[in-house]
């Protein structure tokens, strides 16, 4: 099999070779498919699904690597570092509590209302912090992005894996802080890993809509802590929402979209998971799948749909 000037197969079913243009010079057209037939693709080009996947697939290495890498890297802005992974979301579950427990008095519907509120805290922490990061994913990385290619959701991914590995002792405080309130181990307790991962999968989601839509408008990242501070209010982060909404007579289908909506669920599974007087409810669990599923899957399509865009301008 011999080669032809250009460099592509000109036997074994290879590719035809490209005849030069008059003038002695390949025309654009030629050389897009000389190309083409050797692998190589345009700078934005956006793969099928599929063939994104397992790119994105191949470079789990490259995702560790840069997750780790943040998670190091967030320890090393201050003294104390991981310290105030903890600190952090145990001085504002202080402060709640003196706003909202005690002056405020939204202890109704709960009985260890320490231990509902910081597991709301911690959850909505975490929760909000991947939310910020994930938003920035791509415009904070724009050097990355013009400098090499691999799929852009790597980018949100990251974000989230990075929390993750930040949050591990915050959370091994939270299970510290139930134990303090009198909350003891039980089968249940197995099920606070799987409401973690539900909750990254459910975070994951809404970090790569974020994300795309910062990129396309940088803008939206002001809207961004607006809507953080609203889940904050309407998610029950430090009141029970069946109680309040059962209280002010609201409509039914209210008490089922607050109940129901993602971050309000997010804080039930942790709950369900760790407090004794919140009893494992089927439904909940149903419902953290759903979302744990469709959120990823729909900012995944939505995020892919924009790949060949990022970078840009």
């Amino acid at each position: 099999m011999t080669p032809d000037p250009t460099g592509v197969p000109t036997a074994g079913g290879g590719p035809s070779p490209q005849t030069p243009s008059a003038g002695g010079s390949l025309s654009s057209a030629e050389l897009e498919a000389i190309a083409r037939a050797n692998g190589l693709r345009r700078v934005g080009h956006r793969p099928p699904l599929g063939e994104y996947l397992r790119d994105l697939w191949s470079r789990r290495q490259f995702l560790w690597t840069l997750s780790t890498a943040q998670a190091y890297a967030k320890t090393q802005e201050s003294r104390l570092g991981q310290v105030w992974a903890v600190l952090n979301p145990v001085m504002l579950a202080g402060a709640y509590f003196l706003i909202f427990g005690l002056l405020l008095d939204t202890r109704g519907g709960t009985q260890n209302f320490v231990g509902f509120l910081t597991a709301g805290i911690f959850t909505f922490v975490f929760l909000s912090t991947v939310m910020s990061q994930g938003a920035r994913a791509v415009t904070g990385s724009m050097q990355l992005v013009r400098s090499l290619s691999f799929p852009r959701v790597l980018l949100p991914i990251s974000k989230v894996t990075t929390e993750l590995i930040a949050a591990v002792p915050t959370f091994a405080v939270l299970l510290v802080i139930m134990l303090a309130t009198g909350e003891r181990p039980d089968a249940e307790w197995l099920l606070f890993p799987v409401a973690l991962l539900l909750i990254a999968s459910m975070s994951l989601g809404i970090g790569m809509v974020f994300a795309r839509l910062v990129h396309d408008s940088r803008d939206a990242a002001n809207l961004i802590p607006l809507v953080i501070r609203l889940l904050r209010y309407v998610s029950g982060v430090f009141y029970s929402v069946d109680h309040y909404l059962g209280a002010a007579g609201a409509p039914h289908w209210l008490v089922l979209v607050m109940t129901y909506q993602p971050v309000a669920v997010m804080m039930t599974l942790v709950r369900e998971s760790l407090l004794g007087e919140t009893a494992v409810d089927p439904v909940t669990w149903l419902a953290g799948l759903f979302w744990a599923v469709v959120l990823p899957l729909g900012g995944l399509i939505w995020f892919w749909r924009g790949e060949g865009t990022y970078g840009r301008g």
